[in-house]
């Protein structure tokens, strides 16, 4: 005897791993052949990549339109500030005119002439 002997009970568990290996193969065959269960999962893949990507997006477009309202919402307060400030100096600027300041007894006394008018005219109605 040259080489070393193999027993029946190796020569069986060779054979075991052997047939489990074949079957593993012809597993993986089967399932690259059912294209409709490929087609499926590959779907499903994509699916999901899609529904990743729209969150994705959704969540970004919603950063984005929080900023420009933000943005949107200081430049209105920066605006309305100037707006005020604006009416403040003008409504100070119409007090201290001089115009005003030498005609304001005048319209006074167009007002008083007008409402004794009124009062007169309807007193001599009654």
């Amino acid at each position: 005897m040259t080489g070393p002997e193999i027993s029946q009970e190796e020569i069986q568990q060779e054979i075991e791993r052997t047939r489990e290996r074949l079957g593993e193969t012809v597993e993986e065959l089967a399932a690259k052949a059912d294209v409709k269960a490929r087609a499926q999962a590959k779907a499903t893949h994509v699916k999901a990549q899609a529904q990743t990507k729209a969150a994705d997006v959704k969540t970004k477009a919603q950063t984005k339109a929080n900023d420009v309202k933000a943005q949107a919402q200081t430049k209105a307060n920066d605006v309305k500030a100037q707006a005020q400030t604006k009416a403040t100096e003008l409504s100070g600027q119409v007090r201290r005119s001089q115009v005003v300041q030498r005609r304001w007894p005048l319209a006074v006394a167009a007002g008083v002439l007008v409402a004794g008018s009124v009062a007169v005219w309807r007193w001599r109605k009654k």
